[in-house]
C-alpha cells in the first residue's frame, strides 16, 4: 500500500506563529498606505472640508480592494512582478513608459515623505529639519541594504501604532456624529477647484501606483519564501486556499488603512475645522489635532506617527520603484539580496533615494509637498491601473485564473473613478 501524501497545510502551531509574527502582503500594503502623505492629506481634508470629506473613504474602499486584489492575484498566479507581466502584452516602449510613471510618482512621494519626516523631527528635537531629512534618508537606505525587509517591518510597525492616537481623539473631543454620518452617507458635493483637488488628493493617497506594484511583488516573494508554495498556474490545487487568503488579506489590510484615515478626517474636522482652521500650512498645525488627548505631548505623538509611517513607507516606495526598473532592465532584484549579490539593484534603489533626498531638501512646505504628491499619484495611477486590469483579465497572462467578473467590474470601476477624478481636476483647473 502506498504511503499517504505529505500534507501541504500548515499545522495549527505554524498558523498561530504566522498570525502573530508577521503581517501579510495586504496588511503591510495597507499600513504603508497611511504614510506621511496620507496623514497630511487626510488632515488637510478634515480641516478644509470638515465632515464633508468622510464620504471619500467609504467610496474609495471597495475600489481600493478591487485594484489591489487584481494586483495581488497577478503576482500569486504568475509568480512574476507586474512589469514582467506587462511585457507579455505591451511593447517595450510602453512598459518603459509605465516604469517611468511609477518612478516619477515614487521619487516625488519619497521626497515629500522625507521632507515631512524632517519637519516632524524638528518639532520635538533640536537642530535643523534638513539634517533630519539627510539622516532619515541615509538610515533608511542602509537598513534596506543590510537588514532584510521582513525584520525591518517587524521593528517599525510598532511606531505606526501612534496613528491610533487619531482614533483616540475622536473619543476625547466633541464630535458632531450626526454631521459625520451625514458627511459619510449623504455628502454634499461641490464643484470648485479646492473641493475637487482635495477629493483627487484623497483618492491619490488611497489608491497609489506603488501599492499595486508592492503587493504583487510581496506575493511573489511569499512564493519564494515558503517552500511548498508555487505560482498558481503551476500548482492550481493551491488556488482555492491561496486566493481566499489573498481576498481576506487584501480586504482587511485596505479596511485597516481606510478606517485609520476616516478617524484622521473626523479628528481634524472636530478639532481644527470646528475652530475655524480650514487650511493646514505647517506641521505644527497638523500636530494640533492631537492636543485634545496628548496636551503638550501632541507634537511628540505627531512626530512619532510621521517618522514611524515614513520609515515604513520609504522602503516600499524606493523598493517598488527599484524593482520595476530592475525588472525592465533584467537585473537581479530583491530587498532580501545580500549587498554583494545585489549591487546593481541596490544602486538603482540608492539613486531613487538620492533623487528623493534632493526633493526633500528643496525647501518646499512639507504639508504642501505631501498634499500635491497625492494629487500627482492620482493622475499617474490611471494608465498603470489600465495595464493592471488588462493583465488580470488576460488568459495569456493568467491562464484559466483570470479575474472573476465581480472583481473585474470593481477593478474597472476603480480605474474609471480615478480617470474621472483626474479629468474633473483638469476641467476645474483650466475653467
Amino acid at each position: 500500500m502506498s504511503a499517504p501524501p505529505l500534507s501541504t497545510s500548515p499545522s495549527p502551531r505554524e498558523g498561530r506563529e504566522r498570525w502573530w509574527t508577521r503581517l501579510g502582503p495586504g496588511l503591510i500594503t495597507g499600513a504603508a498606505d497611511d504614510d506621511p502623505s496620507g496623514i497630511a492629506t487626510y488632515s488637510q481634508a478634515g480641516a478644509q472640508l470638515g465632515y464633508g470629506a468622510c464620504w471619500t473613504l467609504l467610496f474609495a474602499y471597495p475600489l481600493m480592494v478591487g485594484i489591489q486584489l487584481a494586483s495581488a492575484r497577478i503576482g500569486r498566479v504568475t509568480g512574476r512582478s507586474l512589469i514582467a507581466n506587462f511585457a507579455q502584452f505591451c511593447p517595450r516602449w510602453l512598459v518603459g513608459a509605465l516604469v517611468l510613471l511609477l518612478l516619477t510618482a515614487n521619487v516625488i512621494n519619497l521626497g515629500a515623505d522625507l521632507n515631512a519626516m524632517g519637519a516632524a523631527a524638528a518639532l520635538v528635537l533640536p537642530g535643523r529639519a534638513a539634517w533630519y531629512v539627510l539622516g532619515f534618508g541615509l538610515v533608511s537606505l542602509l537598513l534596506q541594504v543590510f537588514l532584510p525587509y521582513e525584520r525591518y517591518v517587524r521593528v517599525l510597525k510598532w511606531l505606526t501604532l501612534s496613528l491610533f492616537a487619531y482614533v483616540a481623539v475622536v473619543f476625547a473631543v466633541d464630535v458632531d456624529w450626526p454631521a459625520a454620518l451625514k458627511g459619510t452617507f449623504m455628502p454634499s458635493m461641490q464643484w470648485n477647484k479646492d473641493y475637487v483637488t482635495t477629493v483627487v488628493a484623497i483618492l491619490g493617497t488611497t489608491i497609489s501606483p506603488y501599492l499595486f506594484f508592492w503587493q504583487a511583488e510581496q506575493e511573489v516573494e511569499e512564493i519564494k519564501r515558503v517552500p511548498r508554495d508555487q505560482p498558481l498556474r503551476v500548482a492550481p490545487e493551491q488556488a482555492r486556499r491561496q486566493l481566499r487568503r489573498v481576498r481576506i488579506d487584501t480586504a482587511v489590510g485596505m479596511g485597516f488603512s481606510n478606517l485609520v484615515a476616516f478617524f484622521m478626517i473626523v479628528a481634524t474636522a472636530a478639532t481644527l475645522h470646528a475652530h475655524g482652521i480650514t487650511d493646514i500650512e505647517t506641521t505644527e498645525q497638523a500636530a494640533e489635532a492631537l492636543r485634545p488627548i496628548a496636551g503638550e505631548a501632541a507634537f511628540l505623538l505627531f512626530a512619532l506617527g510621521i517618522v514611524g509611517t515614513g520609515l515604513l513607507a520609504l522602503p516600499v516606495l524606493a523598493g517598488s520603484a527599484a524593482d520595476a526598473v530592475a525588472c525592465y532592465f533584467h537585473v537581479r532584484r530583491g530587498l532580501d539580496l545580500p549587498p554583494a549579490e545585489g549591487r546593481s539593484f541596490y544602486g538603482i534603489l540608492a539613486a531613487a533615494m538620492v533623487i528623493g533626498l534632493v526633493i526633500g531638501l528643496s525647501g518646499v512646505n512639507p504639508i504642501s509637498a505631501l498634499y500635491w504628491s497625492a494629487v500627482i499619484n492620482a493622475v499617474i495611477s490611471v494608465p498603470v491601473m489600465v495595464a493592471v486590469m488588462i493583465a488580470a483579465t488576460s488568459r495569456k497572462v493568467m491562464g484559466p485564473m483570470v479575474l472573476p467578473l465581480k472583481w473585474k467590474v470593481l477593478g474597472w470601476l476603480a480605474t474609471a473613478a480615478m480617470a474621472a477624478a483626474s479629468l474633473a481636476l483638469l476641467v476645474v483647473s483650466v475653467g
